[in-house]
């Protein structure tokens, strides 16, 4: 009995430690790319395009990496202080799924691409960082995306992906702004709630 006691004890202990050894974003961000790529590369229902494969593999392995709720704060601008309790918790479902919609449809494009992540150094006291990289392919000219990083409880997760400059985050919030002033924040749930419907359909029509 007390040697399983002991087992015990070590097995926490081991756990706990685990768990304070926080991966490093930029390792993160290589190590989460890479895996994927494998996976794309070596499954040919992915290659063409099996929706329900690539789901799968963005909601177990890139997904984890993402804060929505921030993501869907930051879009959503100063309107996000009015919204209540139930209206964010619908904002960041949506919001989320028409992430995952625009993520999938991306797999559909890759062409033995590569990703390169840019040197990087980890201040001790970062609590958020920008981790560059770049989608290079052989003749065309190289696309830099930088991910915007926070440090969580949890480990280091993306809430902003900037594609050549441009923030994803940014540039929802213009739509969002514009459709919250025209038909509140109801209105902009049903907004993305619709859209969502609307790429599902054509998606599983395009199985």
């Amino acid at each position: 009995m007390n040697k399983f006691v002991k087992l015990i004890v070590l097995l926490f202990c081991l756990m706990g430690a685990a768990q304070a050894e926080m991966v490093a974003p930029d390792v993160l961000i290589n190590s989460t790319i890479q895996e994927v790529i494998a996976v794309v590369k070596q499954d040919k229902d992915i290659q063409a395009g099996n929706q329900k494969k690539i789901l799968a593999l963005v909601e177990a392995k890139v997904l984890p990496h993402f804060d929505f709720a921030r993501m869907t704060k930051l879009a959503v601008g100063k309107y996000w202080r009015t919204a209540s309790a139930e209206q964010k918790q619908q904002l960041t479902a949506e919001f989320r799924n028409m992430l995952v919609r625009t993520y999938t449809k991306a797999f559909t494009v890759y062409r033995d691409q590569t990703v390169e992540v840019k040197p990087f150094k980890l201040a001790a006291d970062a609590t958020e960082v920008t981790i560059k990289t770049s989608i290079n392919k052989s003749g065309a000219a190289s696309v830099p995306v930088d991910y915007e990083m926070e440090k969580t409880p949890e480990g280091w997760k993306a809430f902003d992906i900037s594609i050549e400059g441009v923030s994803m985050v940014t540039s929802y919030r213009g739509t969002f702004t514009t459709q919250i002033e025209q038909s509140g924040i109801d209105g902009l749930i049903k907004l993305i709630s619709e859209k969502n419907t609307t790429a599902s359909t054509t998606q599983k029509g395009e199985k």
